[in-house]
């Protein structure tokens, strides 16, 4: 077997970032992103990226790191709350964006992992999104046609893992990371918590290692709350 264990996330993206490139990245808000992935990434100084995302982080945090070093110029997307930049930045003219319905934009990111190069769907019939789509009539409900989406990196978080570069995801961590596994031309991970071979159960492995190629172990992980809610306690 080949060894996808690199010393850390800087060796990890060595020799598969470049100008231009296009990632996607796992997460959705601040739960289970690649946290040291992206950080090695801003480091890098890779820039004009297009990246793959339900949505960048919040200001100065997850993708929100490389807004602020304006290393991304376009943004495939669900969501922009929570990341002020982000939306400076797009209602500026500086920022290119792709908005997809949530699902959608799940549903892209499986098909390309899948092979499947476009689908039709009703989502979006009827609004922006629909602009400059082919539609198409099926048993008189009108559809239109989206794309399935790859990348040339594919950065995603996962819970456990063994060298081999099976997958575990915890919990709601699961989100976008399993697909976007599938659709990255590389697909990098970083996980919490590496076991020995045969140590994760066969049936509780999410992500094969097949479609891993490269492997890190994270430590000492944020795991920022975007937006703590607490109820504010009742008299005694």
């Amino acid at each position: 077997m080949p060894n996808k264990l690199y010393p850390d996330a800087v060796a990890a993206l060595a020799g598969v970032t470049f100008d231009g490139m296009t990632i996607m990245s796992g997460g959705f808000g601040l739960c289970g992103i690649p946290e040291k992935l992206i950080a090695a990434l801003r480091d890098s100084g890779t820039r004009d990226i297009t990246a793959i995302s339900n949505n960048a982080g919040v200001d100065g945090f997850g993708l929100g790191e490389l807004l602020g070093t304006r290393q991304i110029s376009r943004m495939i997307a669900s969501y922009v709350g929570e990341n002020k930049e982000f939306e400076r930045q797009y209602l500026a003219g500086e920022l290119q964006l792709e908005f997809n319905p949530q699902g959608t934009l799940a549903e892209r990111i499986r098909a390309g992992g899948a092979g499947i190069p476009g689908f039709y769907t009703k989502t979006g019939v009827g609004t922006l999104v629909a602009e400059g789509k082919e539609h198409k009539d099926f048993n008189g409900e009108t559809y239109i046609l989206e794309t399935g989406l790859v990348a040339d990196v594919a950065l995603v978080k996962a819970w456990k893992a063994d060298p081999y570069g099976n997958l575990v995801y915890r919990k709601t961590a699961r989100n976008f990371n399993p697909m976007m596994a599938t659709a990255g031309r590389v697909t990098i991970a970083e996980v919490e918590e590496l076991v020995g071979p045969g140590e994760l159960d066969p049936d509780h492995i999410h992500t094969p290692g097949i479609y891993v190629q490269r492997l890190i172990v994270g430590t000492d992980y944020e795991k920022r709350i975007e937006q703590r809610t607490v109820r504010v306690r009742a008299p005694a």
